[in-house]
């Protein structure tokens, strides 16, 4: 398992981790459903920090996976192997989700996650046999998820209610240290291209959710509703909506916001609330549909609010990771501002419709004035 070239080229993603991905369809799938009940019915506060929660424990193992597999993936029986016992703690994971919305019962979430991280455990011990000047690395980061796994196994044992949660915000913190603590030294070779597709395809995941909860929730309306224009406008706006997010995510080219080790850091730990938003834009049109069909009675511009947010926080952390760095100053003042605007959504009565609107300029903004390489330019340019 010897360490991969990072500038070796034609880097794409292997079957093995596009199969990978598919186990966290389904655990984003649950979560998102989750936090859409949650929000329909009003629980805001419990609702949203379970979903954060449960969220973090899908996007850092996810991405531990990627970046190891950037470094060190050598496709071999054992490798494969281990891979599948981390889908399988994915799928653990994915079915305690409804239990810490219901009942704040964390049991099985944590029992997946424990799997996939000692899974983990096993690849950087493996690494590190062939590491050469990444030994130390390698078993660095061994010893710390180990270390922080028998914290999560103790959080088990934490009261529920805001011990339970001061325990989780210590622990994942210690919990995303690990990468800074094993690579301070020497930095295990990643691949920028590789990286970056990797994170662009599950963030087409999660955009898919939406359109996935859309449908499925404009078919269950069909037989409670007698008027089909309002449902097919949200379903018409949601995938303009979709369709303008990818737009704006795939607009520069992401393996430019890499280039060194910190960088790489705030790129990846901003993608949790890249993730995160996108999966709960698709719960907030779920509730949209729900106050539509009368099976929620949230106020509608509360209602808004569950979807704008979302988008909102998206367009700030993409702008913030990618797109600030390769922009000129009319792209790096209209995205920040589209992503405030979104938020006066409630103004026009048809759900959605402003925020469509917005993101249709911005998207023609970004279309009129293309990326800039400011690496490539000079002092003055």
């Amino acid at each position: 398992m010897l360490p991969r070239d990072p500038g070796q080229p034609h880097r794409t993603a292997s079957p093995l981790e596009l199969f990978f991905d598919l186990v966290f369809v389904v655990a984003v799938s649950i979560a998102s459903a989750q936090l859409h009940h949650a929000l329909s019915h009003a629980d805001f506060l419990h609702g949203i920090t379970s979903y954060a929660m449960v969220f973090f424990a899908i996007w850092w193992a996810w991405m531990n996976f990627t970046w190891f597999a950037t470094s060190f993936d050598t496709d071999d029986w054992l490798y494969r192997v281990t891979t599948f016992v981390q889908m399988g703690g994915v799928l653990v994971l994915a079915a305690g989700i409804p239990r810490v919305f219901g009942e704040g019962d964390f049991t099985l979430p944590v029992i997946g996650y424990v799997v996939m991280r000692i899974a983990m455990v096993g690849q950087w011990l493996r690494a590190s046999r062939s590491a050469g000047p990444l030994r130390a690395a390698t078993r660095r980061y061994a010893l710390g998820i180990v270390a922080v796994q028998v914290l999560w196994l103790l959080f088990l044992l934490v009261p529920a209610g805001a011990p339970q949660l001061v325990a989780f915000v210590v622990f994942a913190l210690i919990e995303v240290s690990i990468p800074v603590f094993a690579e301070h030294r020497h930095q295990t070779p990643w691949h920028p291209h590789h990286v970056t597709e990797r994170y662009g395809l599950f963030t087409l995941i999660v955009l898919g959710e939406s359109l996935l909860a859309s449908a499925n929730a404009i078919i269950e309306a069909l037989g409670e509703v007698q008027a089909l224009a309002p449902l097919i406008a949200i379903s018409v706006l949601t995938l303009g909506v979709t369709a303008a997010l990818w737009w704006i995510y795939f607009w520069p080219p992401h393996h430019r916001a890499i280039g060194t080790f910190p960088r790489s850091l705030g790129y990846g730990y901003t993608h949790y609330l890249v993730f995160a938003a996108a999966a709960a834009f698709s719960a907030g049109i779920e509730v949209e549909l729900d106050v539509l069909t009368g099976e929620s009675h949230l106020p509608s511009v509360v209602a808004s609010f569950t979807v704008t947010v979302p988008i909102a926080v998206f367009l700030l952390a993409v702008w913030w990771i990618a797109i600030r760095g390769n922009a000129d100053r009319v792209v790096n003042a209209v995205v920040p501002l589209g992503a405030v605007l979104v938020l006066l959504d409630p103004v026009l009565p048809i759900p959605v419709t402003l925020t469509a609107l917005i993101l249709a300029v911005v998207v023609v903004v970004l279309v009129l004035r293309p990326p800039v390489d400011r690496a490539a330019q000079g002092p003055g340019e």
